[in-house]
């Protein structure tokens, strides 16, 4: 009789071990899913600009204002086709501001400023919110795509920063073909510096000018499924600089800057500005800090700490945090941005008196 109580209860305990084994080890199998699935389920989204400044709609033609409506949907489009495959957000934001230093609408690669001298010199920047990795060049001259450069910087050299000549042996030395300067001059371009040596014009004085009308530097601002955020600007400065003058987009921290922990952003403006007070990295902070959103402390840097530093016509900031909130803030008469948002919307706005309205 013990033998068989005995028997009977291992048996009942055996099966009950087996009851107990089977839902855990479903349960093992639901805790890895998990994880899986809300990587994959991360939203994505792409903010662009194409600079900010005297951008009134009454000195638009209908056809220009297509036209720069059309280019910028074509950058949106190339960076978000990287993120709906699952490309990282630094290749979407390349994808992106490639397209706009293709296009000779901005000020930007192909279509950019003269400087003092008649010559056409590049700045750019990248940054990865998930490495913090950055890579920038500055006063190329021979680059068409000096955000390629500052990617390939970050990416395969030791450095932040590279210059002038050495970006562009650089360059070279990972294959890339350079293109003469002829590449770069735009008639449009052209008769805007012919205006500026007619007057007999001293170079650019930052500090006492107001925002030249046709500021067209690009940036771009990025959030991948795996929410990680980078962004990126490019530019080819300011109408009539003295050579060699590099702005704040090629500046980590003032121009451009990327923090998973924060948000990603590029700035556009009077560069003198946004790298005295450190503008990008400032953003960042105020968030980091005093617990603001990235629409709280793109506004306050915008309209508030730069507008007492620097006075009206500054400049202005794309911006989006690792949710995918987007914010776009300028103080001038316009500028050119678009965005599409983790709910699939697209939205475009060149004028002041336009928003983009982001639902996700």
């Amino acid at each position: 009789m013990k033998r068989r109580a005995i028997a009977t209860m291992t048996a009942a305990l055996l099966v009950a071990a087996a009851a107990l084994a089977g839902p855990a080890h479903q349960s093992s199998k639901s805790a890895k899913a998990a994880p899986e699935k809300a990587g994959a389920a991360h939203p994505i989204a792409i903010v662009i600009h194409g600079g900010a400044g005297g951008i009134l709609r009454t000195d638009f033609t209908p056809a220009q204002d297509k036209a720069y409506r059309e280019a910028l949907t074509r950058a949106l489009h190339a960076g978000y086709a990287v993120l709906q495959k699952g490309g990282k957000s630094v290749d979407a934001v390349v994808a992106a501001i490639n397209v706009m230093e293709n296009s000779p609408l901005f000020n930007a690669g192909r279509g950019a400023v003269f400087t003092h001298s008649g010559r056409i010199q590049l700045d750019a920047s990248i940054m990865d919110g998930n490495t913090h990795k950055a890579g920038a060049v500055g006063a190329v001259e021979h680059v068409r795509n000096p955000i390629s450069l500052a990617r390939l910087v970050m990416d395969d050299s030791p450095h932040v920063l590279l210059v002038g000549r050495g970006a562009e042996d650089f360059a070279m030395g990972q294959g890339m073909t350079l293109v003469p300067q002829s590449y770069f001059k735009t008639k449009r371009r052209f008769q805007q510096i012919e205006k500026v040596w007619e007057k007999k014009g001293a170079p650019w004085n930052a500090p006492s000018a107001t925002l030249p009308p046709e500021h067209g530097t690009v940036g771009c601002v990025a959030l991948d499924r795996d929410g990680h955020l980078a962004a990126g600007t490019s530019t080819g400065g300011l109408t009539n600089k003295l050579d060699g003058r590099v702005g704040d987009s090629p500046i980590i921290g003032a121009g451009t800057y990327a923090d998973d922990a924060t948000c990603g952003l590029s700035c556009t403006g009077i560069g003198e500005f946004f790298q005295r007070f450190l503008v990008a990295y400032d953003v960042t902070e105020q968030m980091r800090f005093k617990n603001m959103t990235v629409e709280q402390a793109a506004t306050y840097e915008v309209h508030t700490r730069l507008m007492k530093m620097a006075g009206p016509g500054s400049g202005g900031i794309i911006a989006m945090d690792r949710h995918g909130r987007i914010t776009c803030q300028f103080n001038t008469t316009g500028m050119f941005r678009a965005c599409i948002d983790t709910a699939g919307h697209l939205s475009i706005a060149l004028y002041g008196d336009e928003r983009i309205e982001p639902k996700g």
